[in-house]
Formats: C-alpha cells, sequence, structure tokens
C-alpha cells in the first residue's frame, strides 16, 4: 500500500475556528411595517432582545466564514429557511390557513436581509400568529370533549388524511374546524381501540388539551429565537444547531455524562417524542423494553401519576426523565413494532444509572459452525462502542480502558484458542472517539493512512497509523447495519478499502461530518466545519459504507440514517490517499452471493425480516385512515393477522409452538441473564459462514495455481 505524502498533515480541527466573532450593534430598529401583530395582545411579551439580536449576528458571521460548504445567504437560502420554519412550527398543517401563508410569502425572500441586518421580529411575528392559531385549535378540541365521547358517531364512512405533508393548507377557519373535529375523532377511536372506556378516554383528552393549553401559555421569547434561528442554521446542514444557554447546559452535562438518565437519544416527531437509538450499555439497552422509532407518550416518577407529554417540547421531556442515579423513572410508550394505526402503549419501568465505561467494553464470544462437512470455531469480538477513557489515559494510568487495548487483549486470547477467523461485529455502534477508530484499524493493517478529514478551506489532514505490522492477519469479516455510523463506518471503510475484511451486513448510517461547539455571547452554535474520507477518497458521508454483500435491514433506510435527514450534505469523493493492492475478495464476490442467497433464501430469520419490513413500508404508505370503528377495528384486525401469520411461519420453520395471538416484544427478548448464544443469532451466523465460503474459494484456487 502507498499513501500520498503531500495530503500528510496534523490533524487540529480547533485550527479551522477563531477564538470567537464579535458583532457590533450600533443600533437595532425592525421595520414595523413588516413585522405581522399577533391576533390580540397575549403574545406581546415575546420580543427579541438585545442578545438575541447579537447573536443572531454572531451565527450569520460563523456560518458565512467557517461551515464547511459556506453558501451564501441570498434569495434562495431565504426560501429554505421560510419553509423549513413554517414546516418546524405546523408540520401537520393544521393550524395555519392558506390565507396566513399568503400573508407569510411576503417575507419569503427577505429573510437573509433580515438576519444580516439582526431584525429577528417577523421570525418572532410568524411564531406568535402560530401560538394565536394553535391556542384556537386547543379551545375548539376541548369545547369538542364537553359534548362528550358519545356525541361522535363511528358508524359514518368518512376519513381523515394523515400524511399531510403535501396537503393543501385549510382555506379558513370552517375547514380547520373540521380537520380538527376529525383529529379528535381519531384520538377517541384510537384509544377506544385500545380498550380505553369513554369516561377515561374524555378525561385523558381533556387533560391533555389543557396541559398543552398551559405550556402555550408559558412559551418564553427563548423558545421562539431557538425555532427560528434553527430553521436559519439547520437550512445549511442537519446537524448545524443553535443551542439556547438552557439547552447548551443539557449538551455539555451529556457529553460529560455527568447526569444519569436512562440511555437514549430522543428526538421531536410533530407532537411526539421518539426514540431515536439506545446508548450501549445503558439502562434503556438493557431493559430490553425499549426499542429504536418508540414514541414515548407519557412519563412517571417512581409511584407517582403518570404526565402525559404528547405536544411537550423536547428538552421538557428530557428533564422529566433524567433524574438521580437508582431512582425509577416509569415511561409509557408505543412501541414503533405497532401498526400504524395501533395506539396500544405499554408503561415500561427504568432504574436510572450512569453508563459505566466497562459495560460498554468489547466483548468476545466463539461461534461453533459446522461447514460443508467440518467444525470450525470462529472469534467474535462486539465492540458497541468507540471508547476511551480520557481521564485515566490523562492521569497516566498505565491500565486505560479503550477499544484497541480491548479487542487487542481478545485478540490474544481467541488466537490461543485457535479459531479459524474473526468477525468484528459493530452493528449499532453509533461510533464515539476517532483516535480509536484510528487505532483499531492499525492492528489489523501493516502501516498508512486510516482516514482523511477534509476542512472547510479545503485542506486535507489524513490520520495515520504509524505502527508498521499487523497484530492480527487472519481471516477477517465486519458485520455492520444501518444504526453502526460515524467512527464505526471509518473503521468498516478503512477495512474494505485496504481489502482487509469482507463487509457483510446493511448499508451504514451515513453520518460523515464532523462538529465542534461554538460560544456565542447567548448560548452556543454546534457548527458543521469538515468532512470524513475515506482512504480511497470516498466521503461516508449520506452513503455509509455499503456492503461487500448485504443483509435485508430491520429498519427503513429511507426513514432512519443520514440520507433521511433535511438538508443532508451530499456523498462526494477526493483524491485517494493510497494506491491499494489487488482485492482478494473481487474474484469470488459473485460465487460468496450465490451461495449466500442459496443459504437464507428459506432461512427462518432472513425471511422474517424481508417480509416484515415490506409489511411496514406497505402501511407506511396508507395515507388516511377510516373514522368509522368497524372498518377501523377490521383493519387493524387484518394487519395484526399478517403480522401473526409472520411471526408464525418463522417459528414453524425453526420448530417451535405457533402463536394464538402476538405477544409484546418484548416477551419474546432474551433478558440480559438470557444472553443469546452466538449460534442463536442468524446474522452472525450467516457472517461467518460466508468468511469459511471464502476461505474454501480461496484455499482451492491456491490448490489450482500450485497444481499448475
Amino acid at each position: 500500500m502507498r499513501y500520498n505524502q503531500a495530503t500528510r498533515r496534523p490533524f487540529d480541527l480547533k485550527r479551522s475556528l477563531t477564538a470567537g466573532v464579535v458583532a457590533l450593534l450600533l443600533g437595532f430598529q425592525a421595520s414595523s411595517a413588516l413585522a405581522k401583530p399577533s391576533e390580540g395582545h397575549d403574545w406581546d411579551y415575546l420580543q427579541p432582545d438585545r442578545d438575541q439580536v447579537i447573536a443572531s449576528l454572531n451565527i450569520v458571521e460563523l456560518l458565512k466564514r467557517h461551515h464547511y460548504n459556506k453558501p451564501p445567504l441570498n434569495d434562495a437560502r431565504s426560501a429554505k429557511i421560510f419553509d423549513s420554519y413554517i414546516e418546524m412550527l405546523d408540520p401537520s398543517r393544521s393550524n395555519f390557513t392558506a390565507g396566513d401563508i399568503d400573508e407569510f410569502k411576503a417575507w419569503r425572500n427577505q429573510f437573509d436581509d433580515f438576519l444580516r441586518n439582526g431584525n429577528l421580529e417577523p421570525g418572532f411575528a410568524i411564531y406568535k400568529v402560530q401560538l394565536e392559531r394553535l391556542r384556537s385549535r386547543l379551545q375548539y378540541a376541548l369545547s369538542l370533549l364537553e359534548k362528550g365521547v358519545d356525541s361522535f358517531d363511528f358508524t359514518v364512512d368518512e376519513e381523515l388524511l394523515v400524511d399531510r405533508e403535501n396537503a393543501a393548507w385549510p382555506k379558513d377557519e370552517a375547514e380547520l374546524d373540521d380537520l380538527w373535529r376529525k383529529r379528535v375523532k381519531d384520538e377517541i377511536l384510537r384509544l377506544k381501540l385500545a380498550g380505553k372506556e369513554p369516561k377515561a378516554i374524555e378525561e385523558l383528552l381533556t387533560k391533555r388539551y389543557r396541559n398543552q393549553l398551559s405550556r402555550l401559555e408559558q412559551t418564553r421569547g427563548e423558545d421562539v429565537f431557538q425555532a427560528y434561528i434553527n430553521a436559519f442554521a439547520q437550512s445549511y446542514d442537519p446537524h448545524t444547531q443553535y443551542l439556547s444557554p438552557d439547552n447548551a447546559e443539557n449538551f455539555d452535562i451529556n457529553m460529560s455524562l455527568s447526569l444519569e438518565g436512562i440511555g437514549a437519544v430522543l428526538q421531536s416527531d410533530n407532537e411526539h417524542v421518539k426514540v431515536v437509538r439506545l446508548v450501549p450499555a445503558g439502562p434503556a439497552e438493557k431493559s430490553k423494553q425499549i426499542a429504536p422509532a418508540d414514541k414515548i407518550i407519557a412519563v412517571g416518577q417512581s409511584d407517582d401519576e403518570m404526565v402525559d407529554v404528547i405536544g411537550w417540547r423536547l428538552d421538557e421531556v428530557v428533564k422529566l426523565i433524567r433524574g438521580p442515579k437508582g431512582s425509577v423513572v416509569r415511561l409509557e410508550i408505543i412501541p414503533a413494532s405497532n401498526a400504524p394505526n395501533d395506539q396500544t402503549s405499554k408503561v415500561v419501568a427504568i432504574t436510572r444509572e450512569a453508563v459505566k465505561l466497562e459495560e460498554q467494553a468489547a466483548k468476545k464470544s466463539v461461534l461453533n459452525l459446522s461447514h460443508e462437512g467440518r467444525d470450525f470455531k470462529l472469534g467474535v469480538i462486539e465492540i458497541p462502542a468507540f471508547y476511551l477513557d480520557f481521564k485515566a489515559l490523562r492521569a497516566g494510568d498505565k491500565d486505560y480502558k479503550s477499544t484497541t487495548r480491548d479487542v487487542k487483549k481478545l485478540l490474544t486470547e481467541l488466537e490461543d484458542e485457535q479459531v479459524d477467523g474473526v468477525v468484528i461485529d459493530l452493528r449499532n455502534n453509533g461510533g464515539g472517539s476517532l483516535q480509536e477508530a484510528t487505532e483499531l484499524t492499525g492492528l489489523f493493517i501493516d502501516q498508512g493512512p486510516t482516514v482523511l478529514v477534509r476542512n472547510s478551506d479545503g485542506r486535507v489532514d489524513v490520520l495515520a497509523d504509524e505502527q508498521k505490522g499487523a497484530f492480527y492477519k487472519g481471516p477477517l469479516a465486519v458485520l455492520v447495519n444501518r444504526l453502526s455510523a460515524s467512527a464505526s463506518e471509518i473503521f468498516a471503510g478503512a477495512m474494505q478499502d485496504y481489502h482487509r475484511a469482507l463487509i457483510l451486513g446493511g448499508q451504514t448510517f451515513g453520518k460523515g461530518t464532523v462538529q465542534t461547539v461554538q460560544p456565542l455571547n447567548h448560548g452556543e452554535l454546534k457548527l458543521t466545519l469538515a468532512k470524513f474520507y475515506r482512504v480511497s477518497g470516498q466521503s461516508t458521508q449520506h452513503q455509509g459504507v455499503i456492503p461487500d454483500i448485504s443483509y435485508p435491514a430491520n429498519v427503513d433506510t429511507k426513514e432512519i440514517g443520514e440520507s433521511a435527514l433535511p438538508e443532508a450534505m451530499p456523498w462526494d469523493s477526493i483524491r485517494a490517499a493510497i494506491t491499494p493492492d489487488m482485492n482478494p475478495f473481487k474474484p469470488f464476490l459473485a460465487e460468496l452471493k450465490a451461495r449466500h442467497d442459496k443459504r437464507t433464501g428459506d432461512n427462518a430469520d432472513f425471511v422474517f425480516t424481508r417480509d416484515r419490513l415490506a409489511l411496514a413500508q406497505e402501511l407506511a404508505h396508507e395515507t388516511s385512515v377510516s373514522l368509522n370503528e368497524e372498518k377501523r377495528k377490521a383493519q387493524q384486525e387484518r394487519i395484526e393477522q399478517r403480522q401473526l401469520a409472520l411471526e408464525n411461519a418463522r417459528r414453524q420453520a425453526k420448530g417451535e409452538e405457533p402463536l394464538a395471538k402476538l405477544e409484546s416484544e418484548d416477551e419474546n427478548t432474551p433478558h440480559e441473564d438470557e444472553k443469546l448464544k452466538p449460534e442463536d443469532d442468524a446474522y452472525l451466523t450467516e457472517s461467518g459462514h460466508i468468511l469459511l465460503d471464502y476461505l474454501g474459494l480461496e484455499h482451492a484456487m491456491a490448490k489450482n495455481n500450485a497444481a499448475e
């Protein structure tokens, strides 16, 4: 392998940012001709203050000088900001009227000028109209509930359009009333079908809407400023984000892991809070009761009454979920495995605790396989995260923990057990230390670059393995999936580019950008200022790492991953840092895939995963729901029967007893003390067979060449 010396430079992200940006505020006078007043005087207290104006001018300057792309702040950017802000405030197009949107459009191409001049009033004005509209809608919903749940007729044939992303804006208040009547009716019907009594439904929804009204009245100027500035910042890319003083403090707490919680990454999803991913070895992950894409609808402390959190801000829900180590939080969730219209929920209790580094440590196991009439042993190393105990390292502790040190020890143990090859399992590994991704790569290659980082000024820095010789030279496969991200992608990409390992599984997440946090006079700006590239010159951004042989995805890649985020930066490439040797896998890939397809064509777990995802994607395309109770119940029963048929087909193929009805996912999931054996993991087992197929084909070719 050779790498380009010209691109080798020390890696220093901080060098690309100045210490700060000073904005001179000589005076601020908003144009009263442009500022649309709110209807009524209740929201007049919401006004931009001097600190926010200065912060906005700082952000304009930071993005102009230091964002990776440095796109111009012009009319085209203004239109993006406008569209993003409107979608942020009213994603389901159920509060604003067409008349509101027409009035706002007068500003569509002027937000670039407003921001450059420190004029925040148009952003505040639009937000205040949204508050007024939402207050009116919630009051209308409460007036419907005052008539009683029984006043709704569920025998009428009518439908509610639930996917309103591209729906026409309601033309007037009468259309809004009809839409909200259907929305309330839909919520009642969902709860009815989930088994709740009419009185309980009325109490729950009345309390929910009143709570939302109460929270609306508590809106702060900071809420408005954060929403508006983020519509601007996230028009550049989804990871550039303004953090208010409160959220900046939360971000710092998260980064330092100094506050205990449940170990879940959450995000807003319209009026819900959704689980994005689980922190490896965190309380939520260990509970086996929560999964990515689950929706949290209520939170309770220990034995206290549950608090309905539908419609709450993300930061408020996070505050409820956080708490001291050893305390219990109860979450009411709608599982992602439910059918789209199935609102059946479950309550899970989780004991808060800090995530211990040792629990995130790499682990080994031995996979015993019978392959083509012979018995083999393969080593498996599961790496949940790329970790490094910085504190112990800085203190000079010779026994500090790190991914690379742990994996090196595990490899030695596996070689002592005389395994025939090794599978590195990076499924669900969301990343971590970039240094560890580089050092881990160094265990498997001779010497050379591991990842390239291109900064906003076009300079390419190279991280490299300086150690000569590979620590482990044996057969290797790397198993990834859609939730393998960041440092995982850097390692997997390097293994693929050096032709050091077969990459198996699913297309990875595709996060290939670097952020830094820049303090402001008021809050902080998380700013994208660099991009990762593989040593082949290909970006990991957007596309991720494409496996040599792909397995069925267990999540919809159109819904989860970098490419699913709005304004995600594109994939591209730069000059390669190495000239790779001949690819030893290439002559065998077609045959390996053919054998894989034959083996998994009727494999119960592979078939189940494919069919379950196909059903979920089919149901996701249904844009409306019936508000007729019998039709809705029949539709739900049909979906449950299809889900049950898929589960029982899998069970029958594996010689297990069929189910009479669907069980909740956690009833089928082994608890922490019932660890699955490696042989019970279909994807791990198949990875072992592919690696053994390759070794057999390579051996046969070498034998034929020797005979010639």
